[in-house]
């Protein structure tokens, strides 16, 4: 059952080319791969969907027309598999195409994750956001983006998923550093995209969640390019932490990257043992491995 509304409608940047999978991603999307037997992608509107979010904008790409039909209803295949008696087959098919109002927006040209939130500005509006990056895959009981849009009911500013990592993988994160609300909580005061090894100012990464005012529209507008030669959201979320303030919020669950091969394996694995017909055989198959590994 999905949570009591607090936000309208997300932004899911997809338009990658996802270069890291070739060749697999040559002519199936990177957002459509799969975990166990369900699209990475898949798991990002679901989790949308049970935050309350009603209409999830996909930010596209050239050559991903298999994202929407996903989405969409398959009235040939349903047909085939009601006729066949497969109800269970069905249903899981037919609420694929319900979980929540999808709309497709196409980023011409990959200009940056700043420039693809960008590309939503008129189907959002005035009214706060979210934003769900397909390549962190969080398994939380609470859904992560509703965790950061009750941080933001809270404190008013946009709130950004931070979670700790260690000091020689900095360099790979935007880097967040600030003071202490709660727990949990920060009141951040300084944003670095990706620091040289050994100059990040914390170890709080920024994972791909966000819940942001409208306002960024107007920011990233007017941006430039920047690491990369890119339109970088973290530039943009820099000038909201100087002229609003920004929130970080280490959220709870567990955080896996899906954009990366050793992390999408992860994925895939505690995923399958979380599956009543998968975990005791995939134990058992795990269990024999180690030990021939061990033995060699």
């Amino acid at each position: 059952m999905a949570e009591p509304r607090l936000i309208r409608k997300c932004v899911v940047p997809a338009a990658g080319l996802g270069t890291r999978f070739l060749p697999a991603t040559k002519a199936i999307p990177k957002e459509m791969l799969p975990i166990v037997d369900t699209p990475t992608l898949q798991y990002i509107v679901q989790e949308a969907a049970s935050a309350g979010i009603e209409d999830v904008i996909l930010i596209n790409g050239r050559g991903k027309s298999s994202i929407e039909d996903h989405f969409d209803l398959a009235l040939e295949l349903e047909s085939i598999l009601k006729a066949r008696g497969k109800q269970e087959e069905w249903k899981k098919l037919r609420d694929i195409s319900s979980l929540a109002n999808i709309v497709s927006v196409r980023q011409k040209e990959p200009l940056g994750l700043g420039h693809a939130v960008l590309c939503a500005k008129n189907l959002i509006g005035g009214e706060p956001f979210g934003v769900i990056l397909g390549d962190d895959v969080i398994d939380a009981v609470k859904p992560a983006i509703r965790q950061l849009a009750e941080a933001f009911q809270r404190h008013r500013k946009g709130v950004i998923a931070l979670m700790e990592v260690p000091a020689s993988e900095a360099h790979l994160y935007g880097i967040a550093a600030g003071e202490a609300i709660d727990e949990r909580t920060v009141r951040i005061t300084r944003l670095v995209e990706k620091p040289r090894a050994g100059t990040a100012p914390s170890n709080l990464a920024v994972i791909g969640r966000y819940v942001l005012p409208a306002r960024v529209f107007e920011i990233l507008e007017k941006q430039g390019p920047g690491v990369g030669g890119e339109i970088q959201l973290t530039d943009a979320l820099a000038v909201l932490c100087e002229t609003e303030g920004l929130i970080g919020y280490k959220f709870e669950g567990r955080r896996y990257d899906a954009g990366d091969k050793l992390g999408y394996l992860k994925a895939n694995v505690a995923y399958a043992l979380k599956r009543k017909d998968l975990r005791a055989p995939l134990l058992g198959w795990l269990t024999d491995l180690l030990h021939q590994v061990g033995g060699t």
